[in-house]
């Protein structure tokens, strides 16, 4: 696989099956360098994938329901202590091609708009603030035990909901062949 090919959600799923989406999701979520990984659509894909074999093969959905969440959930567990342990210098650094200042105002902007839980369980679904979400609640000193839960909470809804439209539609397309 190319450097291109991990951004490529098909090329990940085609490539490195169940363990290439619960790699890629664990790195997205947990290391800021996951900014720029394509969460969702690689969720849907291989929802897609469990739920018709148009790729040549098909996932396990239960696999991708027991596993994608737990990856989601010990990757942001993984960011928050980034964000605890490296502190807001973590964020202060200069502008890069991926990681800039504007990406930081808007998850903090996400924090502070609905409050850490809402945030956590929305910020799911927006990839920037999706990545930066967990290491800013670890900057901002969110309790880790409050931290935890609607991280699982969080991690279980996304993953889950994702794949399972996406089976669904790979099911429905099935029926139309």
């Amino acid at each position: 696989m190319t450097l291109a090919d991990f951004l490529n959600p098909e090329a990940i799923v085609t490539g490195l099956g169940t363990l290439g989406v619960v790699v890629t999701l664990f790195v997205e979520v947990g290391l800021l360098i996951g900014i720029v990984l394509p969460g969702d659509s690689l969720l849907f894909v291989a929802g897609l994938a469990a739920g018709t074999d148009a790729l040549g093969f098909q996932l396990s959905l239960t696999a991708l329901l027991v596993f994608c969440p737990i990856a989601a959930f010990l990757g942001s567990e993984l960011g928050y202590y980034i964000g605890v342990r490296y502190g807001r210098s973590l964020f202060n650094r200069p502008d890069g091609r991926i990681f800039n200042q504007e990406r930081v105002r808007y998850a903090e902007h996400w924090f502070n708009r609905y409050g850490p839980g809402k945030a956590i369980i929305f910020g799911r679904y927006v990839p920037i603030v999706r990545t930066l979400m967990s290491p800013l609640a670890g900057i901002l000193k969110m309790d880790k035990k409050r931290f935890t839960f609607w991280n699982a909470l969080s991690a279980v809804i996304w993953t889950s909901s994702i794949l399972i439209v996406g089976y669904l539609l790979g099911e429905r397309g099935k029926g139309n062949q």
